[in-house]
């Protein structure tokens, strides 16, 4: 398969300048025309439960593809496949795994410190507080033999 300039050299090297003539024409007609479009989702759309059972309902009601549903609900492809393969986002619950992350990243948008675990300074003080372990007198030296 021929690229574009190794046909526009086999071209030249024919003689055909009509062709050459009209393969630029197109080119030009290319470069007017060309510009940058919008991105096509809708950023910063929130998952909540009520989007993910619409984002079900028309994956059940329709034959749209995931990227499709993604587009028409203004989330990524993604968090479709989230909802529809392992049923994320279709509860209230603030302490699912999903909804912790989200206001994790919400977050560190703002600016706001990390919050310090208190489970993980109560851990800290228990191994403060445990005696230290045995060692493990199974082992052989030197002098048993």
């Amino acid at each position: 398969m021929a690229t574009l300039k190794e046909f526009e050299e086999a071209l030249r090297e024919h003689g055909m300048n009509m062709a050459l003539a009209l393969l630029e024409r197109l080119r030009e007609r290319d470069r007017a025309t060309r510009t940058v479009k919008p991105a096509r989702r809708l950023t910063g759309q929130k998952m909540t439960p009520e989007l993910a059972r619409s984002i079900l309902d028309l994956h059940a009601t329709t034959g749209m593809t995931q990227q499709e549903i993604a587009f028409k609900v203004g989330v990524n492809q993604g968090r479709v496949n989230e909802v529809i393969k392992r049923g994320k986002w279709l509860s209230d619950d603030p302490t699912a795994p999903e909804a912790v992350a989200r206001d994790k990243a919400v977050a560190r948008m703002r600016g706001d410190p990390k919050p310090k675990k208190p489970a993980a300074a109560a851990r800290a003080k228990e191994r403060k507080a445990a005696p230290p372990k045995a060692r493990n007198q199974g082992q052989l030296a030197l002098g048993d033999l």
